[in-house]
């Protein structure tokens, strides 16, 4: 029963793990199934996912998931999200295509502002306008140029043009494919950019009709507020429906007879002929109970999870590629899958890499994994599930992404979030001795016969052949139109453009709820922290409950390492990690580190220094981040230590590795972000943390990286001076910053051994050093392999004579969320 006439209580659970209580309720009209989580957090989370597996590759599913929120029967604006995004407090507002679903999540640490947002997205899901300029715009339209040309517009498409430029996501897309040839995975539920101008706007309209019922809907509450009152809101809009049945069940892939191998063509660049991707791909069937799955989840830390992963460092070692290829282990769809090979590699050596792949598992199933890489991989998977930091992305989000994993496919929502039962039958299993991984590696890969062996080869000419193709066909059907036909699209074009420079009416803008200033927080949450000095460096403390964890960042000053080196820094901080150290060679310290601690990173900081002068105004640091229970803080500071003072630099072959993965992730991460290399190109015009940041991460450091690669084999003993020389300039205890959060009565147990490792850091006297920025071209433009440009405006504002001050965040919001949405985006 349930205290809200319409709904049902199913049943009640608590989640001791996250200390929460669960509540599962079904709306009795329709079906529709709610689950109602309760717990201390104040940033609430709400979601709506529903079943929406495609039959073909026209993007319906992602081109609604767009156009749902352009609109709807209660807020009649153009775009509400984008009038939300202008006015909300929201912590967390946007939507998602999967291959099987589509998800309608919103956060908000305000209650009113989450109530709001959840009423604007129940209605904008089951109310949508979505008129046929709505879809047009999202999805896809002709058009014609300024000399009469006819040609194809639509956001979808042009995202989707952008996304199958970059070899990365047309390998996932690809593997999928393959791998689940007979179900809705075979196909792309984003939209192939050749596939989506066969979708018509009927069939867009009838896919929500189909789908979009609440007997479809999984729908998700998180957080602090009042569990009844979630149910008062949602009960309008179920009870506005009638029952029907959906058939929207995803079937499974039937298992193979054999292993199947595929060679397909990525639009590669000039200079790429030998640089392939070859990955190894499974469907791992049966693998649905939650100890199998955690088993897994494991398993893949194991096998390629850490830089001295045995499977990882095989295909690393054997020099056939630059860094790791495939997805990992797959556990969103309904079927898990597990991938993994290798880029940069000539294709011709494709079978000598599966034979690796194979071989290496055959060794690991035999003899078994190491003890401590075993205790790593356990450590690595229970430290992350325990401490549940999911950063930015809301907490509330994360358990509703994992409970959808089983719940839409209609199994149970909690399955996947309570792991302290499976978690301990595994122990317990691996305690008694039982080959645990050993008996995965056997029968959920080596024995497996449903596996695919995919090779994407490098094709310079595939994008031209392509675009000409598009262009052909395009003039064919412009000469099919004739010039009645072609007015009739100019006609439509300027009434899409139109629609768009219409402004929304006051009264539909007065329909978007807004927060007033009695709903605004008086007084801004302060973080607590205490600054002191300790042994020569500044300590931040932050007195937070963390559950026992000991968060530590120690901040090496930079600013003193002269510009030539500053492009060698990001691969100097990885080196730390990565190379060993005078006591242990890397695959035992990266044990060490997954043993011992919750892990270790490293990022560059950049900002400018408002009272410095002009040549060294670009502040920076070089941080190293940790993690580990309080009761192991000793072993998180005795790494630090071991890999601060005595990493080994001198690594050939690592360092060479490290290089040519580093250079590889550059070039690949153009194409699908090539608006963040734009945006830090003209930074690096405008100051000298700009430069620093391009030089140290955009374009300048992918050249760098090709030098360094070759220069690794030319010129090894410069290349050790420059990383000794980097070692000697930014590890020192003057200058440096500790930032460490966790309670006080712990922090002050911690405290003696912070000092002790500080002590034992060099001290040397610091000097700044002058960055002079060369000259870049005022206008500038940069040859990539993509489908799409991306173009950057920069202004240097403080040139104009702007002087800066709060109000900026405001004017860029402004722009961003009005003009430059509807100028630039539609």
């Amino acid at each position: 029963m349930s205290d809200t006439p319409g709904f049902t209580r199913i049943y009640e659970r608590m989640i001791p793990e996250y200390e929460a209580n669960a509540v599962m309720y079904r709306h009795d009209a329709t079906g529709a199934q709610i689950l109602s989580i309760s717990c201390a957090d104040e940033n609430k989370v709400f979601g709506v996912a529903f079943r929406t597996p495609p039959t073909d590759s026209t993007g319906v599913a992602h081109i609604l998931e767009h156009s749902v929120l352009c609109g709807s029967r209660r807020y009649p604006v153009k775009e509400p999200f984008v009038e939300l995004l202008k006015g909300s407090l929201q912590t967390f507002l946007n939507a998602f295509t999967y291959p099987d679903k589509t998800c309608y999540p919103v956060a908000s640490a305000n209650l009113r502002d989450f109530y709001n947002l959840v009423d604007v997205y129940l209605d904008a899901v089951f109310f949508p306008l979505i008129p046929e300029h709505v879809f047009l715009q999202e999805g896809w339209h002709f058009e014609t140029d300024e000399t009469g040309t006819l040609k194809r517009g639509g956001v979808v498409l042009n995202e989707m043009k952008g996304a199958y430029s970059s070899p990365d996501s047309v390998l996932a897309e690809y593997s999928q494919r393959l791998l689940f040839p007979d179900t809705a995975y075979g196909v792309d539920s984003g939209g192939d950019p050749k596939a989506i101008p066969n979708l018509t706007y009927e069939a867009f309209r009838a896919f929500h009709q189909a789908y979009y019922h609440p007997g479809n809907a999984r729908i998700f509450f998180y957080g602090d507020d009042d569990p009844a009152e979630r149910l008062r809101l949602l009960a309008p809009y179920l009870d506005a429906f009638a029952p029907r049945e959906t058939d929207s069940a995803v079937a499974d892939q039937p298992a193979f007879s054999g292993p199947r191998h595929t060679r397909m063509p990525y639009a590669s660049g000039e200079g790429d002929a030998g640089r392939g991707f070859v990955t190894v791909n499974w469907i791992l069937h049966g693998a649905r109970d939650p100890e199998t799955v955690l088993v897994l989840e494991m398993l893949e830390h194991l096998l390629i999870g850490m830089p001295s992963s045995p499977l990882r460092k095989a295909l690393i070692d054997s020099g056939l590629g630059e860094d790791l290829a495939g997805g990992g282990l797959e556990t969103e769809l309904r079927q898990m899958a597990f991938s993994t090979g290798l880029r940069g590699i000539d294709p011709a050596n494709a079978g000598r890499v599966e034979e690796i792949i194979l071989s290496t598992l055959r060794t690991l199933a035999d003899s078994g994994a190491p003890a401590e890489a075993v205790e790593a991989a356990v450590n690595s998977l229970e430290f992350s599930l325990r401490e549940n930091n999911t950063g930015a992305f809301p907490r509330g989000l994360s358990l509703m992404l994992r409970s959808l994993t089983t719940w839409l496919h209609d199994g149970d929502p909690l399955e996947r979030v309570c792991f302290e039962a499976p978690l301990g039958a595994i122990k317990d299993r691996l305690a008694r001795g039982d080959r645990v991984f050993e008996r995965a590696i056997e029968t959920m890969l080596l024995d497996n016969p449903h596996r695919v062996t995919l090779v994407l080869e490098p094709d310079p000419g595939l994008a031209a052949r392509e675009e000409a193709e598009e262009a052909a066909q395009l003039a064919a059907l412009a000469r099919e139109m004739g010039p009645e036909g072609l007015s009739r699209v100019a006609g439509g074009q300027a009434r899409l453009r139109v629609i768009h420079e219409t402004p929304d009416t006051p009264e539909a803008l007065a329909s978007i709820p807004r927060l007033g200033p009695d709903d605004l927080p008086r007084d801004n949450k302060r973080i607590p922290t205490d600054e002191s000095s300790l042994e020569e460096s500044r300590i931040f403390f932050h007195d937070l409950h963390t559950s026992g964890i000991l968060y530590l960042d120690l901040g090496l000053d930079i600013s003193g390492v002269p510009e030539d080196l500053l492009p060698l820094v990001p691969l100097f901080g990885r080196a730390l990690l990565e190379t060993g150290t005078a006591r242990e060679d890397f695959v035992s310290l990266t044990r060490r580190i997954a043993r011992k601690t919750g892990g270790l990173s490293r990022d560059v900081f950049l900002t400018p220094v408002k009272d410095r002068p002009a040549a060294t105004e670009a502040g920076s640091l070089l941080f190293l981040r940790g993690k580990a229970t309080c009761d192991k803080a000793h072993d998180l500071l005795d790494i630090m230590t071991d890999v601060l003072t005595s990493a080994r630099l001198d690594d050939r072959e690592r360092l060479s590795q490290m290089a040519l993965a580093a250079k590889a992730r550059a070039e690949h991460r153009l194409a699908p972000a090539g608006h963040a290399a734009a945006s830090a190109r003209l930074r690096a015009r405008f100051g000298r943390a700009g430069w620093a940041a391009e030089r140290m991460r955009g374009l300048e450091n992918l050249f760098f990286l090709r030098e360094l690669c070759e220069r690794v084999q030319s010129d090894w003993p410069g290349v050790v001076r420059d990383l000794e020389r980097l070692r000697e300039l930014a590890v020192n205890r003057r200058g440096a910053v500790v930032n460490a959060t966790l309670d006080r009565e712990r922090f002050e147990g911690v405290r003696p051994a912070l000092a002790d490792f500080l002590s034992g850091l060099p001290a040397r006297d610091r000097a700044l050093a002058a960055w002079e920025p060369r000259t870049l071209p005022r206008h500038e433009g940069v040859v990539i392999p993509a489908q799409v440009n991306f173009v950057g405006l920069g202004v240097d504002m403080k040139k104009a004579g702007y002087a800066f001050h709060g109000s900026a965040l405001v004017i860029a919001r402004h722009l961003r969320m009005g003009y430059l949405w509807d100028r630039v985006r539609v």
